[in-house]
Parts: structure tokens; C-alpha cells; sequence
């Protein structure tokens, strides 16, 4: 296992924990860890990637309405969608320097 792998396991324990409790500066340490996690993505899983970040974006809240456990799952998938939003930030800003770089 590398430093990679190890840093997203960590951010995907803490989207699960912050799904329960209020964790401060939560999304920020997502999308920090994203970004770590970003770099080390291969390159033929980078569509993969930034396609994951828009459909767990924006399907997240999909799961509110299931009773008693929706508003959990829902939660856990958006900070799911943080990391993975940082990552995809990653990939797409390396993209742009390797494209303009000298």
C-alpha cells in the first residue's frame, strides 16, 4: 500500500464519520485530500474520475427522502463528492500545465 492509497482510505473514514458528526473544516480537508489523492491517478482512469466527481455531485441528495437513514447516506455521498471533486481538480489542473507547459 502506498501513501496514496492510504490518505484516500483516510478521507473516505472521514466522509463516513462527518456523515454522523459535525466534523469543522470538514469539506475543506476532503478537498484537500483529493487533490493529494488526484496526482497519483493514473491517466486512463481520469474520465473515470471526473465523471465520478459530477455524478456524485449531483446525485447525492438522491438518498434524503429514504426514512431515518437518508439524510446519513446523502451526507456521506456529498463529502464522498468533495474528495472526489478534489481530485478531479487535481487531474484537470495537471492536464492544463502538462498541455502548456515548455
Amino acid at each position: 500500500m502506498n501513501a496514496t492509497k492510504i490518505v484516500g482510505l483516510i478521507g473516505l473514514l472521514l466522509a463516513i464519520v462527518g456523515g454522523f458528526v459535525t466534523i469543522p473544516y470538514a469539506a475543506a480537508i476532503l478537498v484537500i485530500i483529493g487533490l493529494f489523492v488526484g496526482i497519483g491517478i493514473a491517466a486512463q482512469d481520469h474520465v473515470r474520475v471526473i465523471v465520478s466527481a459530477i455524478a456524485l455531485a449531483t446525485l447525492s441528495g438522491a438518498l434524503t427522502p429514504i426514512p431515518a437513514l437518508g439524510p446519513y447516506l446523502a451526507a456521506i455521498l456529498i463529502n464522498v463528492s468533495m474528495m472526489t471533486a478534489g481530485a478531479a481538480l487535481m487531474i484537470i489542473g495537471l492536464n492544463i500545465y502538462r498541455r502548456f507547459k515548455p
